[in-house]
């Protein structure tokens, strides 16, 4: 039962529901990003609005984006630039659900890092300190947007999948929140895995990480 296992999530009851301009510029200033992340998120809700639902896959017709939670904070925010560095800074309520994911034991195999988002905020992010020093970065997105913006600036839906791919391209451009953020420099091997875990904890809420 360990993956049906949620948590009380009384604060996506005041959470808003639907996708609104309004929204999207919110999600960008609580994230303190620049200008051209905003034109970005900006361009994927025009480009949301005027695209059809694909014709592949399932019938989606019935989906009401109204009723759809896109952005939630759980109560204890994390911001973009205190996420938790060590496990044992991480919140009672959180850290318990993901020791039932085994993510702790994870950890102690010696992964070489390991990510974890909880809702649309990353609680938990570390990498070994030996990666680090051959310049590979693993971090949170919304840290890789301050941090590294020309990298981020250069890749961020612009390659594999462009803004304009599809409907929800689109979307995701205009409300994607945390996620992970890897660089390996050029003719630097990584031999140890690079984990991050995702969990999503309130009913009709979309998760969108990066």
């Amino acid at each position: 039962d360990t993956f049906d296992h949620k948590n009380q999530s009384e604060y996506a009851k005041l959470a808003t529901r639907g996708l609104s301009e309004e929204l999207v510029r919110k999600i960008s200033t609580t994230k303190h990003e620049p200008d051209w992340m905003l034109e970005k998120r900006l361009e994927g809700l025009r480009l949301f609005l005027e695209k059809q639902l694909p014709n592949f896959g399932p019938d989606l017709s019935a989906l009401n984006f109204d009723e759809i939670i896109f952005y939630i904070a759980p109560g204890e925010t994390v911001g973009a630039d205190h996420a938790s560095k060590s496990w044992d800074d991480v919140s009672p309520d959180i850290k318990r659900t993901f020791e039932r994911l085994g993510i702790p034991e994870a950890e102690k195999k010696m992964l070489a890092g390991v990510g974890a988002q909880y809702e649309s905020t990353t609680v938990y992010h570390r990498l070994k300190e030996r990666w680090e020093k051959l310049g590979v970065i693993f971090e949170d997105m919304d840290v890789a947007v301050q941090k590294y913006p020309e990298l981020v600036q250069k890749y961020f839906m612009n390659r594999c999948v462009p803004v304009s791919d599809h409907k929800f391209a689109a979307l995701h451009a205009a409300v994607w929140s945390g996620g992970t953020f890897l660089y390996v420099p050029a003719g630097v091997k990584v031999d140890a895995p690079l984990q991050a875990y995702f969990r999503m904890n309130a009913e009709n809420m979309g998760q969108y990480e990066h």
